[in-house]
């Protein structure tokens, strides 16, 4: 891969030393701060990277020119056209100011979005405009809000923070939102040596979950997500004309085939993050609930209470190997028997599950005979990890969150889904998924849907609880 780097080093340092007249911080204005952060996401959101193509080589030149302006050391890492079309990583580092000087921690982004459709939105999706105490667009929530609150807590320690004990470095990557990309996985393999001793990531993949009255259920902080197992499903058969059926069409065997696996009760499996994420929750939860999580083991014995238990579609998912159907393809015609079909499957793993054991068992339960109908994998899997819940950051965010919402319940949080946080735990490195924003489940559902938007309030908010996180545990 061919990388063209630009480097300026900042010509100051960029919080005060130990000594300096300038160490005593000074108290930060967090409403100027949450109204520049605004200025700068509706800016932000303006800069088009949705992917395909991405071209994320503008937004990392527009975070470029906030580290400048700041006098915070940063690289641009230009991965070129030719390298899959603008694609690009920034790094900027605020560097310790005294010693002993330790881990660094590491705030990650990407920079890409994912494509919005204007027709349904009641706004442009990428205007960034800001109305009714809401800042608009695609990735407001998904990651653009969060990259700037990480932005602004670099800038304000660049300005007013206290000497640090670790660097700090703002990380923004491409391709999250795609597969076969240049993402965070191509940065380490060509740039690890940037983040060289890093012993935190802080990344997306958390919540603040409040109800409808905006009272804060709890803070999950994410510790593991499953593992992606994709799979592509074809099915072969005779072909004909579709006023004559044919019982062996493949679009037949195809549709037997899936529902058998759509019907398939996969095993109820509690992992320790898991096992721990109920605990806590039936701490806030309401009593009837409580009362099923407090002993989860005993009430998913129960056919009942493991009943209502999986009503919930996230808890289903973090309890189990899941399988989704996502995609269909069969004849272009209505009357066309076609000699193919094929179908997608979404398969999540659980950590620890194994992905050969997994898919012999997909075949066999599907009746995959490797000829009339075949399964296999679409390349995108790797081992489920996990961080600790009884580490430094870990406990620095349970006692930051205590005094923002005094009783709040702060949980191990489990990600049906996937980040790049598991790159960086393969390195050794302990990653976290840590939501700024307090959203309610209405809102949180419109990543990757229409009319994105991210309050005002919460970036301000968001911004300042990122800062004082920092400062706990980078000082």
């Amino acid at each position: 891969m061919c990388v063209l780097a630009l480097l300026l080093w900042a010509a100051r340092p960029a919080v005060a030393q130990d000594g300096d007249e300038s160490s005593a911080a000074p108290e930060i204005d967090w409403s100027a701060a949450s109204e520049e952060a605004a200025d700068l996401l509706s800016r932000y959101i303006r800069v088009n990277t949705t992917n395909p193509p991405g071209r994320e080589i503008v937004a990392a030149r527009f975070l470029r020119d906030q580290l400048i302006s700041e006098g915070i050391e940063f690289l641009l890492i230009d991965q070129g056209e030719g390298a899959g079309g603008g694609k690009a990583a920034l790094v900027g580092r605020i560097r310790a100011g005294r010693e002993p000087r330790e881990g660094a921690i590491v705030l990650l982004s990407h920079m890409d979005v994912v494509a919005a459709s204007p027709e349904f939105w009641s706004v442009d999706p990428l205007a960034g405009e800001i109305r009714d105490g809401y800042i608009w667009g695609r990735g407001a929530l998904d990651m653009k809000g969060t990259a700037i609150a990480q932005l602004m807590a670099l800038k304000l320690l660049a300005r007013h923070g206290p000497p640090l004990s670790r660097d700090i470095i703002l990380l923004a990557t491409s391709d999250e939102e795609i597969v076969g990309g240049i993402d965070a996985g191509d940065f380490l393999q060509d740039h690890a040596d940037l983040i060289k001793g890093a012993e935190f990531v802080i990344n997306e993949g958390g919540t603040i979950r409040v109800d409808a009255n905006d009272d804060v259920l709890y803070y999950g902080v994410g510790v593991t997500e499953k593992s992606p197992f994709w799979q592509s499903v074809t099915a072969r058969g005779p072909s004909g004309h579709g006023s004559q059926p044919i019982a062996a069409s493949a679009l037949n065997r195809l549709v037997e085939g899936l529902e058998r696996l759509r019907s398939w009760d996969t095993p109820i499996q509690l992992t320790p993050p898991v096992a721990e994420f109920f605990r806590r929750l039936a701490l806030v939860a309401p009593p009837a609930e409580a009362e099923l999580y407090a002993d989860i083991e005993g009430s998913l014995a129960d056919p009942e209470k493991r009943a209502l238990i999986l009503r919930d579609r996230y808890h289903n998912a973090i309890l189990r190997n899941t399988i989704s159907i996502t995609a269909l393809e069969g004849s272009p015609r209505t009357n066309v028997i076609p000699p193919m079909a094929s179908a997608e499957l979404d398969v999540r793993l659980l950590p620890g599950a194994d992905p050969d054991s997994f898919l012999a068992e997909l075949r066999e339960r599907a009746g995959a005979d490797g000829e009339t109908l075949t399964i296999e994998p679409l390349g995108q899997n790797w081992p489920a990890t996990a961080s600790p819940s009884d580490s430094e950051l870990f406990r620095a965010i349970e006692s930051l969150a205590e005094e923002f919402d005094p009783g709040a319940t702060v949980l191990p949080y489990v990600l049906a889904g996937f980040t790049d946080s598991h790159y960086f735990r393969e390195m050794g490195i302990e990653a976290y998924g840590l939501g700024l924003f307090k959203l309610p489940v209405s809102e949180s559902e419109r990543v990757h849907g229409v009319d994105e938007r991210l309050s005002l309030q919460n970036l301000g908010f968001g911004t300042q609880f990122l800062y004082e996180l920092l400062v706990r545990v980078g000082t």
